[in-house]
């Protein structure tokens, strides 16, 4: 792969495509396994992020906590790599730092006050701490740029900036690999674009872009199979009105309804908001603005208790981190939302949690030895039925499944998709957010793209097929 000087190169991937660690071995964090980096035409060893600064390669990671210095001000951190290399005269208090870290950053105009410049740095804001580190790397007069999500944090306002601030580098002969989701960023900034899938460069492309095309290299499908054999079942009682919803910092707001009886199927790249609709709903965090009418009535979850107590359960997208506890039992964890219903007195009843794991193994074909194995040392797969299993055996009147068949086999997808399937047949609102369309086709009755917070598509599987999938999620503005 090439990055050309004096053009925005924008790096285009799914989860697990590899953006990360081609990020981090350019960034000198990991090692390469193979190959040659060449900088100027000259071949260059990168061992560790100095290195990669020598070279001239500059990165802003996505996390900030990544590059940000706690208990050091704001102004340290702005002048923390001219102070490592000793290009500083000699520190002799924290005033003496502050000329310089003004200098810094008026890179950005960020006019920032004495007394934030003395502010701890990690008291700072996500979007205050993506500029700081924006600016410490345009200090260095980078030969390249890579800027990892850079607006995921920023306000309209602040992106525009930092717009308008690519746009300047690039003029000047700085080569800038920009790595986003969000497809309107890639045309109204980039001059190329690249595609990585599994490690591999699948496509590259030069303005005008074929976003359909982009899309489709990043899913890695080909697509050719319209519609599984599915009895399409069709809604007619609204469970959740979603009114002037507002998914994302800088997204309009949407409306939608979701019904009874039918299964929901919400697709999205990375950053669409699938998640973020899960987690208004399941009452994860308040909304940004908008409201919601559960069954005709006014509905405003300010917990996940409040959401279960209604019937409104969420399996959420990592199951690791979100829906398990280390060395629990498939037992322990499968009766965990549930325990109050066994416990009486307070007491765990340990019997009837057995029964309900056993249940869970015999009714989801779990593969295990019984219900007092480690979910740790099951497969992907059969963890996965697990944690979507102690949700759908409760008869959820709302079950929001948040890319549950990632990490998992066909025969795995193709259970909890029947499982999820019979749940609307028996009258749920099931709604399965995915970002692969053969997902998709295997589990919805009807379609909503989402698109940087937006619908861009709602429809019934039946009238659409993929081509206009694709062509929807990818038609940003």
């Amino acid at each position: 792969m090439d990055l050309l000087a004096g053009r925005v190169t924008a790096l285009l991937g799914a989860n697990g495509a590899g953006k990360s660690t081609l990020i981090k071995i350019l960034s000198g964090i990991y090692a390469k396994n193979g190959g040659e980096v060449e900088v100027a035409g000259e071949q260059v060893e990168i061992s560790t992020p100095m290195t990669a600064a020598q070279h001239g390669i500059q990165t802003v990671h996505q996390r900030v906590d990544d590059s940000i210095i706690p208990d050091l001000t704001v102004a340290e951190n702005l002048v923390f790599e001219e102070m490592v290399r000793a290009s500083l005269p000699p520190v002799r208090s924290l005033r003496s730092l502050l000329p310089r870290a003004r200098e810094i950053a008026a890179t950005l105009d960020l006019g920032w006050s004495d007394s934030f410049l003395l502010k701890d740095a990690f008291e700072i804001g996500i979007a205050d701490g993506q500029l700081l580190l924006l600016a410490r790397a345009l200090n260095q007069r980078p030969k390249v740029l890579i800027l990892d999500e850079p607006t995921s944090t920023l306000s309209a306002a602040e992106a525009d900036r930092l717009f308008a601030l690519v746009r300047r580098l690039r003029d000047e002969g700085v080569a800038v690999m920009y790595v986003t989701h969000r497809l309107s960023e890639v045309r109204s900034l980039a001059d190329d674009l690249v595609v990585l899938r599994d490690g591999r460069l699948q496509q590259e492309q030069t303005q005008p872009f074929d976003m359909p095309a982009a899309v489709e290299a990043m899913l890695g499908k080909a697509l050719q199979v319209e519609v599984n054999n599915l009895t399409e079942q069709r809604g007619d009682q609204v469970a959740l009105e979603l009114r002037g919803l507002q998914l994302l910092p800088r997204s309009a707001p949407l409306d939608l309804d979701l019904r009874y009886g039918e299964v929901t199927g919400v697709i999205g790249l990375i950053g669409a908001g699938k998640t973020e609709l899960a987690q208004a709903v399941y009452g994860v965090e308040r909304l940004r603005a908008g409201s919601m009418r559960l069954d005709g009535a006014d509905f405003a979850p300010r917990s996940t208790s409040q959401a279960v107590r209604r019937g409104i359960y969420l399996a959420p997208e990592d199951r690791a981190a979100q829906s398990m506890l280390p060395g629990w039992t498939l037992a322990t964890t499968g009766s965990l939302p549930f325990l109050s219903s066994i416990s009486p007195g307070s007491v765990i009843n340990r019997r009837a949690e057995r029964r309900m794991a056993a249940d869970i193994i015999n009714s989801y074909g779990v593969v295990a030895t019984g219900p007092d194995q480690e979910m740790d040392s099951l497969s992907g797969g059969n963890q996965q039925k697990v944690v979507v299993a102690r949700w759908l055996r409760q008869s959820p009147r709302i079950m929001l499944m948040d890319e549950p068949f990632r990490g998992v086999d066909l025969g795995a997808r193709r259970d909890l998709a029947h499982k999820a399937r019979e749940q609307a047949a028996a009258g749920a609102c099931v709604v399965v957010l995915v970002s692969d369309v053969e997902e998709l086709r295997e589990v919805a009755d009807r379609v909503v793209v989402l698109a940087e917070g937006q619908i861009y598509l709602d429809a019934y599987a039946s009238e659409i097929d993929n081509s206009t999938i694709i062509a929807s999620m990818s038609e940003v503005a």
